[in-house]
């Protein structure tokens, strides 16, 4: 498979996955209008290949996540002009962007005139329900989707996610842990529909590592989370639990004081996190996290295509916009693009998989994404790596 010239799938300020619990008071987001989806035709076109790919994206409606939307749409421009200036590179494929709005509806009409189009291949949508309904269309039409959703549950064949997913985090993060001579581990989840994909997650790659949880708890408001602290105490105590996995990032910061409060020394007890943490504040700033891991991707990538976004938008990137950059270069590999039929599934679900701007990364045939992730830990200074980049 060719390698790709291709980062850090940190969220920023809206996030898809388990950011969806706050402890806090934030108040909500200010909507604009949505416009209606109409399978009319493409919002924009870029990239001069005969090839034709669809990105599907939230282009209006809620700010937060149009905010994100257009970030990914403008890294996919990027890595069209990296395309266009790079002599060796062919340009093979022709981007169609399509907004879907917030709505299911709005991805299976935008996927829909994808497909009338004649596209090839199919990039987004953002989130797990749009990923699911687009990602429906697709299958129907015989057309590969790479969504960009992190819940796995979105996930099939045919329909890939381009994220990092909770079986990779809790994989890495366990066979760390044994390797530490940890055996007493336990969960905590918030009581959501991706704080279920992750609890699942934990307990399956828990089995495959020789684990046998010491406990799991979920949660839905702050008087459980308390509840769990004080059965957890104990257990903690004793050493029955040495190990605890935070994944949510909204709450780990308020399960630290909480800890803190029931009197935990930090050094009794290693909290593990998950790659959602990565460029948290709350996260660096909380002092009963110093000292807990978490797994990440490479985090050079965002840093790299950085410059060159801002000036050409005369903004900063969001942490994902490197998902948009890699599946569009993934897109161009003519391997892939030029194949017959293209994008099939023998070549998209290579073992030697492909080489993105978050790190080394490949897909599985049910079409979640395994990727080769470094294991950090929280210090004061900032985080810093612990373990190195392992699939």
């Amino acid at each position: 498979m060719a390698i790709l010239v291709l980062s850090a799938c940190s969220p920023g300020s809206f996030q898809l996955g388990s950011r969806t619990l706050d402890f806090g008071g934030d108040a909500p987001a200010q909507s604009i209008p949505a416009q209606p989806i109409l399978p009319s035709g493409p919002s924009q076109s870029f990239g001069r290949g005969p090839v034709k790919v669809a990105l599907l994206l939230p282009l209006s409606g809620d700010n937060n996540l149009a905010t994100v939307g257009n970030s990914l749409a403008n890294a996919s421009r990027l890595a069209i002009s990296f395309i266009e200036a790079n002599p060796n590179i062919g340009e093979n494929i022709t981007i169609t962007l399509r907004d879907t709005g917030t709505t299911v509806q709005g991805a299976t009409a935008a996927a829909s005139a994808a497909v009338q189009d004649g596209a090839k291949l199919i990039l987004g949508p953002l989130r797990a329900d749009q990923v699911t309904g687009a990602g429906a269309v697709a299958r129907s039409s015989g057309v590969p989707l790479i969504g960009f959703s992190n819940n796995p549950t979105a996930a099939g064949p045919g329909v890939y996610l381009l994220s990092v997913l909770p079986d990779m985090e809790m994989k890495r993060s366990l066979n760390y842990l044994k390797t530490q001579g940890k055996r007493g581990i336990a969960g905590v989840f918030p009581a959501t529909e991706f704080g279920q994909a992750q609890e699942t997650a934990f307990r399956q790659q828990a089995a495959a590592a020789g684990f046998a949880p010491s406990a799991i708890y979920t949660f839905a408001s702050i008087e459980e989370a308390q509840q769990i602290v004080s059965q957890a105490q104990p257990l903690i105590q004793q050493g029955t639990i040495d190990t605890l996995f935070l994944p949510d990032r909204a709450t780990a910061p308020s399960f630290g004081t909480l800890l803190g409060q029931a009197g935990i020394n930090p050094g009794a007890l290693q909290i593990v996190g998950s790659a959602d943490w990565e460029g948290d504040p709350a996260i660096a700033a909380a002092p009963q996290l110093v000292g807990a891991i978490y797994p990440a991707v490479d985090s050079n990538g965002l840093a790299t295509i950085s410059l060159d976004y801002q000036a050409q938008f005369q903004s900063q990137p969001h942490p994902l916009a490197t998902i948009a950059y890699t599946a569009t270069i993934l897109a161009n590999v003519n391997t892939l693009s030029l194949a017959n039929p293209p994008y099939n599934p023998g070549l998209m679900t290579s073992p030697s998989g492909f080489n993105g701007r978050d790190g080394v990364f490949r897909f599985l045939s049910n079409g979640r994404a395994e990727y080769s992730l470094v294991l950090k830990q929280i210090a004061p200074g900032g985080a810093v790596v612990v373990g190195g980049a392992k699939l």
